[in-house]
């Protein structure tokens, strides 16, 4: 799995009509910056509104997972986010002139090569994975339905679905690394049951539906009359039940794809939790009504794990800027350079490390025998890691010094000593102007809040 975000190289556009709405549209994914997720955004309608690809906007799920926001609706999602996840595309804008992503084959195929052509990029930002630590269950018993999560350090999915049906009967898929989603899973198409395509149409849904977009299951017997009417509804000269017990518009991909094609469903419902998942996800017959229901509990989890919003610092993973890195950004040298790494980066906040050790030159004069970091120089390590948020703002960092201008409200809740590992994370509190940054800092020691305070800094070019 890749450890830091990835965007996508440039825009790209793919063109169809949509299953339920029957409106064709446009849709193009636009690269976006560190932090900001998926996103839809609605261009046919006033004010081009944004939709929060989050599970707090789903408002409707027949027959597929629509979300919406501040008015502007986007219909069945499911399949163009898990080719996101499936990839692991962190942050895109997906802009649309209609209701409804196009239905495509009615899998999520011809998003991912789209995606590919576009090309992915690296982005200087960890991903903010949600490592679920204990096991997150949900069930409905009227209906069987049974989704958990179990901790793991990975991604895999596990899906069985019964429709206690002859002609599909009991079937599995599983993915147990993300890198194959794109061979096994992405290809493989939405389904329903005869049955079900006249309550669908006269329901006013399906209607970009077709034969080409859809695997039909036949599971009772069918008359010349019916398949005569089927083949008028969606303008064929004629339609056959082929022996396998599906209609004779398409042919299977693989013996399990509706299986298949409910994991890719579960991925993609999965992904408006709002953050990647490590976990092994185990789903007996799901449909979007549980995923999404799944996806409120996990998000939930994400919510009261992180509650106090405290940087998770994982000294395996390689840093987003290592010293070397920092020493060409920041003018700081021994014995004033007080960071060691920074762990994340974004455009509105930054965190780092600063290890303390009883070798720091600062211990041999400052309470000798009873070494205690100063709150000085705590402060002046966040001002440093905040200058680095600072310099982001500018493709040419190392031509500029950044200058404290104040700090404010600053609070000393506890000692840092030497051994401690102080993390320190900065935010900005408003848009940088004319050089001028305000932003709040907080560090800690494992979970013990240590110091906070709001600083302001400038920003200017070394030439000026």
């Amino acid at each position: 799995m890749n450890i830091k975000q990835h965007t996508i190289k440039k825009s790209v556009t793919l063109s169809g009509v949509g299953l339920h709405t029957g409106v064709q549209s446009n849709m193009t994914f636009v690269p976006a910056k560190p932090g900001h997720g998926i996103k839809f955004q609605r261009t046919d309608l006033e004010g081009q509104p944004i939709v929060d690809a989050d599970v707090d906007n789903v408002v409707d799920l027949s027959r597929g997972t629509t979300i919406e926001q501040s008015g502007a609706r986007v219909n069945t999602v499911e399949h163009t986010l898990a080719a996101l996840v499936g990839l692991e595309i962190d942050n895109v804008l997906i802009q649309l002139d209609g209701p409804e992503p196009p239905i495509m084959d009615g899998s999520s195929i011809q998003f991912v090569n789209i995606l590919k052509e576009a090309g992915t990029e690296e982005q200087n930002a960890l991903r903010d994975f949600f490592e679920v630590p204990d096991g997150i269950f949900y069930r409905e018993p009227a209906r069987d339905v049974e989704i958990a999560a179990l901790p793991l350090d990975d991604y895999r999915l596990t899906v069985m679905v019964d429709y206690n049906s002859p002609v599909l009967g009991s079937q599995h898929a599983s993915l147990t690394n993300i890198n194959q989603f794109e061979k096994e899973i992405a290809s493989c198409r939405t389904f329903c049951f005869l049955h079900e395509l006249e309550m669908l149409h006269k329901n006013n849904l399906i209607k970009g539906g077709d034969l080409n977009n859809a695997i039909v299951v036949v599971d009772r017997v069918v008359q010349d009359h019916e398949l005569d009417s089927l083949a008028s509804l969606f303008n064929k000269p004629k339609v056959e039940v082929q022996k396998e017990g599906i209609l004779n518009n398409v042919e299977l991909r693989y013996k399990n794809e509706p299986a298949r094609h409910k994991l890719l469903d579960v991925i993609g419902d999965l992904a408006l939790a709002g953050r990647p998942l490590k976990a092994q996800i185990l789903a007996a017959r799901p449909g979007h009504a549980a995923n999404v229901a799944f996806a409120k509990k996990l998000k939930k989890a994400m919510s009261s794990s992180s509650k106090h919003n405290i940087p998770k610092y994982n000294p395996s993973l390689p840093p987003v800027l290592d010293i070397n890195q920092i020493s060409n950004i920041l003018p700081h040298r021994y014995p004033f350079l007080l960071i060691d790494k920074i762990i994340h980066l974004d455009d509105e906040s930054v965190s780092g490390v600063k290890n303390v050790t009883l070798n720091e030159h600062f211990f041999m004069g400052h309470f000798p025998g009873n070494p205690v970091m100063p709150g000085v120089l705590q402060v002046e390590a966040m001002a440093q890691i905040g200058g680095i948020l600072v310099l982001n703002t500018v493709p040419d960092p190392e031509n500029y010094w950044t200058y404290f201008l104040g700090i404010e409200n600053f609070r000393f809740r506890k000692m840092v000593l030497p051994g401690d590992t102080l993390i320190i994370k900065c935010d900005l509190l408003a848009p940088i102007k004319r050089g001028i940054a305000k932003m709040t800092g907080k560090a800690y020691v494992g979970n013990t809040l240590v110091c906070e305070g709001t600083m302001t800094a400038s920003i200017v070019r070394k030439d000026v």
